[in-house]
C-alpha cells in the first residue's frame, strides 16, 4: 500500500493550486482525479477572467419585474429546469437571503483579501511554470446597450474605484477605440486590474506538470473512496491501488458533497451549470479584450482556440443531460455584436460552477474530522482564486501563520 503525507481530492485549478502550495512547504503530495489529469472538468471550460476586479459578488436578483422575468425563463442570462425546482428551490432561498443588502457587504469584506491577492499569487505561480504566454494583463470590457444601463454600470465602476481599482468609463467612442470591430453600443467599463488567460485547461496543465516534476503524483481514483483508517490516517483507491494519506484536502468543486456528505456533513452547496462555444471571427476580426454584453447576459472571450461565447447561469440538477437553450438564444446577438464565423466545437462544452449561497469558498478544517480539509465552493471564480485559497488552505494544514484572516471561509458558518 502506497503512503504520502497529503492527498488532494480533485484535479481542477483550485486542486493543483493546494497541491502546489503543500509541496513547497515540504509535504509529499498525491492529486486525485477521476479523469487522471488536471483540468478537465470546470477548470476547462470558463471565460477565462483572473477576476482581480470583482468585489462584489454575483447577487440574487431584487428587483420584482426581473425576477418575473426569470420565473418566465425569458432573460437569456439565466435559465433553470422546472423539474430541478424541488431540488435547487431551498438552495436558492438561502442564496436570495444571503444577497440582502447588509450581508452584502459583509461578504465583500470577506472576499476582499481573496480578490486583491488574486493576481499575484497567480502571477508568481505564472512564472515558476514558465506559462506566461497563457497571460493577458489588458482588462475587460462590460458592455451596455443602453444609457440606463450604463448609467447604473458608471455607478457601480464608481464604487469600485473606492477600493483603488483603475477602471475607465467608455462612452460609444471611447468602446470603438478599444475594440473596432464589434458594432456601435451605448458604452462601457474597462476594468484594467483583471488578467485573461487565453486558454484555461492549459494553465491547470503548466500547473500540473510543474507538481509532478517537483515531484508530486497525479493519479487517477475515486473521491468518493475516501475513508478514515483506525489510526486516523486517510485511505482512497486509486487505478495503482490504495494510498493512505495524513491528511486529505476535498477540491472537487461542485462534487465535494459525494465526500462530505457520507462523512455527516450537511454544506449548502449549490452549483450554476454554463455552457461555452468556439467560433471563428470573419474577415479577420479580432477581439482584443474579453467583453461582457451585460444587458444580455453573455461574454465573449478571445481564446487560443477562437472566439469563446460562455453563457450564463442554468439552474438544474448538476448531472442533468446539457441543455444549452443559453448559447442558442444569444448566438445571434452575439453574432450582430462581433463578426462571428463557423462554430469550432462539435458541440457546446457544460460545466458546473459550485456555490455556497454567501458566494464565498469554504477553506480550512472539517470541524469533526481531524485531517480532513476543504476548499471548494469557489462559485464564479475558481480560477480567479485557486491560487490564493491554495496558499490559505497549505498555511492552515502546516501549520504557518495565514496571511489572511480564514475565519470567513471556515465550514461551520452555515
Amino acid at each position: 500500500m502506497k503512503s504520502t503525507d497529503v492527498v488532494v481530492l480533485g484535479a481542477g485549478i483550485v486542486g493543483v493550486s493546494a497541491a502546489l502550495h503543500l509541496q513547497a512547504r515540504g509535504r509529499a503530495v498525491a492529486l486525485i482525479d477521476r479523469a487522471g489529469a488536471a483540468g478537465q472538468e470546470t477548470s476547462f471550460g470558463n471565460a477565462g477572467l483572473i477576476e482581480r476586479s470583482s468585489l462584489i459578488p454575483y447577487l440574487f436578483p431584487r428587483d420584482p419585474m426581473k425576477l418575473i422575468k426569470y420565473a418566465l425563463n425569458l432573460l437569456p442570462e439565466a435559465h433553470y429546469h422546472l423539474s430541478a425546482l424541488p431540488a435547487v428551490g431551498p438552495w436558492l432561498l438561502r442564496y436570495w437571503r444571503e444577497s440582502a443588502p447588509a450581508r452584502v457587504e459583509r461578504n465583500i469584506e470577506a472576499r476582499r483579501p481573496l480578490i486583491e491577492n488574486s493576481l499575484s499569487e497567480h502571477e508568481a505561480l505564472i512564472q515558476q511554470a514558465g506559462a506566461g504566454e497563457l497571460l493577458r494583463k489588458n482588462g475587460w470590457i462590460k458592455l451596455f446597450r443602453s444609457e440606463e444601463t450604463l448609467a447604473v454600470g458608471f455607478a457601480d465602476a464608481e464604487r469600485l474605484r473606492g477600493y483603488g481599482l483603475h477602471i475607465d468609463s467608455l462612452d460609444s467612442a471611447g468602446v470603438a477605440a478599444l475594440e473596432p470591430d464589434l458594432a456601435p453600443i451605448a458604452g462601457g467599463i474597462h476594468y484594467r486590474d483583471t488578467a485573461a488567460i487565453v486558454d484555461p485547461a492549459a494553465l491547470s496543465k503548466a500547473y500540473a506538470d510543474m507538481f509532478l516534476s517537483r515531484g508530486g503524483q497525479l493519479l487517477a481514483g475515486d473521491a468518493r473512496s475516501l475513508s478514515q483508517e483506525p489510526d486516523g490516517r486517510w485511505r482512497v483507491a486509486t487505478a495503482e491501488g490504495p494510498l493512505v494519506a495524513g491528511a486529505a484536502a476535498v477540491a472537487l468543486g461542485p462534487w465535494s458533497d459525494a465526500v462530505y456528505a457520507p462523512l455527516g456533513y450537511r454544506i449548502p452547496l449549490g452549483w450554476k451549470r454554463g455552457y461555452h462555444m468556439h467560433y471563428a471571427a470573419r474577415d479577420g476580426a479580432r477581439l482584443n479584450h474579453p467583453i461582457l454584453d451585460a444587458d444580455v447576459g453573455y461574454l465573449l472571450a478571445p481564446m487560443r482556440r477562437g472566439v469563446r461565447l460562455t453563457s450564463g447561469a442554468e439552474f438544474a440538477r448538476r448531472d442533468a443531460p446539457p441543455t444549452p437553450t443559453q448559447i442558442e438564444i444569444c448566438e445571434p446577438t452575439a453574432r450582430r455584436l462581433f463578426p462571428l464565423a463557423e462554430r469550432l466545437d462539435p458541440e457546446p462544452w457544460r460545466g458546473a460552477r459550485p456555490c455556497l449561497p454567501d458566494m464565498l469558498p469554504i477553506v480550512g478544517p472539517a470541524p469533526r474530522h481531524k485531517g480532513l480539509w476543504f476548499d471548494f465552493g469557489h462559485a464564479h471564480h475558481g480560477l480567479t482564486l485557486g491560487p490564493v485559497t491554495g496558499r490559505l488552505l497549505a498555511e492552515l494544514m502546516t501549520g504557518e501563520t495565514p496571511f489572511i484572516d480564514p475565519t470567513p471561509y471556515r465550514a461551520d458558518r452555515f
